[in-house]
């Protein structure tokens, strides 16, 4: 299978997740699994495997109402997908040397405090307290990162949904895109917060490699700290393989909606369980809950990795059409944004050699 075609199944596969949990986001952090399912119930979106059916609910308002079925002309303005155009952007101008610093520094330039949330809003606050206008424009950094990331929710999913780019421009290079995804996720986030998104660009990275989907969540974990809480979740994810959902929620009990830990096992458990059919794998991600639109567009980038192609309905609504909340950008063609992806895949393809 050609890479190409995986990058742009990756894309549209993640794309389409995000705007099918985008929907029901607030409905299953506010009201949790049995709220989410029984507005899935009554609006007649069940058993889903299509773009939510749209019905009136005071948490379904604004641009998740526009990612509803029949209302979708383009994608919505996530920042499951602003991160993922970001972290492009900056890979076009540092390449494999990124660093903490280029994360932050395009944080001011390119990031509107308005986009960010919970770990990212509490971090890029602090950014701005801390750094002077020098740094800014890449004077030096007279500030530690542990100021900026201490903060309440630095255990969350944030840097999670920030790091699928670093595996899609790496297939068969895991360690360094594991390690450019800490890179990025330390801005905000400490502890098993980084290392789940490490372990989310590793398996990103070899899932293109790999005979099995088994193979590539195996291998993924040999690359994260075994000691941490992100290696117990994905064995969670693992060991509730091809068993009802209900039971990671007995695992993680109340734990916060966007934990990166609760998160993690779906996204894991999704992955394995759901081989054959990218509307059922997804569909079921999001009505286990907790963080839909996260766990959505990060399953439906992975099959698109491991499939390299994802069914038309779900990408016909959207036409080709990302929008993003990264300033001067605005909207873009998908197409365009696969060639770029491609591009540099190439390119590391050589320069990683070297490293």
């Amino acid at each position: 299978m050609e890479i190409e075609d995986r990058i742009r199944a990756a894309w549209e596969g993640r794309i389409s997740g995000c705007l099918l949990g985008k929907p029901v986001e607030m409905v299953s952090m506010r009201e949790g699994p049995i709220g989410l399912n029984n507005f899935l119930e009554e609006s007649g979106s069940l058993p889903l495997r299509d773009y939510v059916k749209y019905m009136d609910h005071p948490l379904l308002r604004g641009a998740n109402k526009r990612c509803c079925l029949g209302m979708i002309d383009k994608a919505e303005v996530d920042d499951d997908i602003t991160y993922l155009v970001l972290a492009l952007m900056m890979m076009e101008q540092y390449g494999l040397d990124l660093t903490t610093d280029d994360v932050a520094r395009s944080w001011i330039n390119l990031l509107p405090v308005g986009a960010t949330f919970t770990a990212e809003r509490d971090s890029y606050l602090k950014l701005i307290e801390k750094s002077n206008m020098a740094y800014q424009f890449g004077g030096p950094r007279d500030f530690d990162f542990e100021e900026i990331n201490d903060g309440e929710y630095n255990d969350w999913i944030g840097a999670q949904i920030r790091i699928d780019m670093y595996g899609w421009l790496l297939p068969g290079k895991p360690k360094l895109a594991a390690d450019l995804a800490r890179r990025d996720a330390m801005l905000s986030h400490r502890s098993c917060a980084v290392e789940a998104s490490a372990y989310i660009a590793a398996l990103c990275a070899l899932v293109p490699v790999s005979s099995t989907r088994e193979e590539a969540v195996d291998a993924a974990l040999e690359l994260i700290e075994k000691d941490s809480l992100a290696y117990e979740a994905v064995k969670i994810g693992i060991q509730f393989k091809n068993k009802d959902a209900s039971n990671l929620h007995d695992h993680y009990g109340d734990m916060s909606p966007v934990h990166s830990l609760n998160n993690l096992a779906v996204v894991v458990w999704a992955f394995l369980s759901f081989q054959d059919s990218f509307d059922e794998a997804i569909g079921e991600t999001i009505c286990c809950g907790w963080d839909t639109d996260c766990t959505g567009a990060t399953v439906g980038g992975l099959i698109g990795l491991d499939k390299g192609t994802i069914p038309n309905s779900w990408t016909e609504p959207w036409q080709g059409r990302v929008t993003t909340a990264i300033a001067g950008v605005g909207e873009l063609k998908l197409d365009h944004l696969i060639e770029r992806t491609c591009i540099l895949v190439k390119k590391f393809s050589a320069e990683s050699d070297l490293k």
